[in-house]
């Protein structure tokens, strides 16, 4: 069973709660992958900043990581931020561009999360193995966005 069916359900669940809040809907979901998932050793949602230029951490589940504002630009998260592509980075330490959250990392991944054509932020799903990462893991990380972004739409035409 792929992913996307073994947890669609439950990501469902979380983001059609009543009354819908949008930090804690991310926290249980960053929760929900790291738990799940076992080389997902740290995940965290960042939301872009526009008017100030960097990436806000917004909700996480892992061990604590001192970059809870990341400049555009800089590092992985920072990267993506500005091309609006995903970035799979399987071993961190050939990377130049990378900030370190936490010497047990080994690789990361980061797709961005997409509102109107607009990059709004990102998940950030670190791993403490090399190259763990699959094309089911890339699909499954893009779904968690689409269904993020088609609620965080639907809040928005809602509360204008």
């Amino acid at each position: 069973m792929d992913l996307i069916h073994k947890y669609s359900n439950e990501l469902e669940k979380i983001l059609n709660h009543s009354p819908f809040d949008l930090k804690n809907s991310l926290k249980k979901i960053c929760v929900l992958l790291r738990s799940n998932i076992v080389h997902f050793d740290w995940v965290g949602f960042y939301f872009n900043n526009d008017k100030k230029n960097y990436l806000e951490l917004i909700s996480f589940s892992g061990a604590p990581t001192e970059h809870k504002k990341i400049p555009y630009g800089k590092g992985v998260c920072g990267q993506v931020a500005i091309s609006n592509k995903k970035l799979i980075i399987p071993n961190v330490e050939l990377e130049k561009n990378y900030l370190s959250c936490n010497i047990n990392v080994k690789s990361e991944i980061v797709i961005p999360l997409f509102v109107d054509n607009k990059n709004i932020g990102q998940i950030d799903v670190d791993s403490n193995s090399i190259n763990p990462f699959t094309e089911s893991d890339v699909k499954f990380l893009e779904f968690v966005c689409e269904k993020l972004a088609m609620k965080i739409k639907t809040l928005k035409n809602e509360h204008g």
